[in-house]
């Protein structure tokens, strides 16, 4: 009966030492700088972390063209788009590039200089972040240095807030 109860017990720390742990931190807080990606741009260019403006906040988006709390997101920034506007806006989904298209144009994405949209055809940022939720928000600084994320609908003025208190 003691073989039997240390052999459970050997099974049992075994399993768990052999069991995935989630606590390791996501990419973004092991390395709180913008991350090295690369996305397709709407006019099939690579839009790379190289490519984004220097000495600027900066708002990594990642959503989805047919999620209504994307587009409920989207619709809210773009209403306050005055607060935005020195702020560089990247805008990735994972997506299928044409529903990107349609999402750019449908909402005339290309009057507004500060926002990159392109496709994460590596599915680089879900697993960097964790992204449980759409949208996503990672917010850095002027110095490239995160300042927090949201998941999901996010009110503009907590966005602003978070930018003027992280930078």
């Amino acid at each position: 009966m003691r073989t039997i109860f240390v052999y459970i017990l050997l099974l049992g720390f075994t399993i768990h030492g052999l069991a995935q742990s989630d606590s390791m931190p996501a990419g973004a807080l092991r390395y709180p700088t913008i991350p090295t990606f690369t996305l397709l741009n709407t006019d099939s260019t690579s839009i790379t972390r190289d490519n984004l403006k220097k000495n600027k906040n900066t708002m990594i988006m990642y959503f989805s063209p047919d999620c209504d709390h994307c587009k409920h997101q989207t619709d809210s920034m773009l209403a306050s788009f005055n607060d935005f506007k020195d702020v560089e806006i990247l805008m990735a989904t994972y997506q299928p590039f044409d529903e990107m298209i349609k999402f750019y144009q449908a909402y005339g994405m290309s009057k507004y200089s500060n926002i990159k949209m392109g496709r994460d055809t590596r599915f680089f940022m879900p697993p960097f972040y964790k992204i449980k939720n759409l949208p996503f928000m990672a917010l850095y600084n002027k110095k490239g240095k995160l300042i927090t994320t949201f998941e999901g609908t996010t009110p503009v003025m907590k966005i602003v807030k978070a930018f003027k208190t992280g930078s």
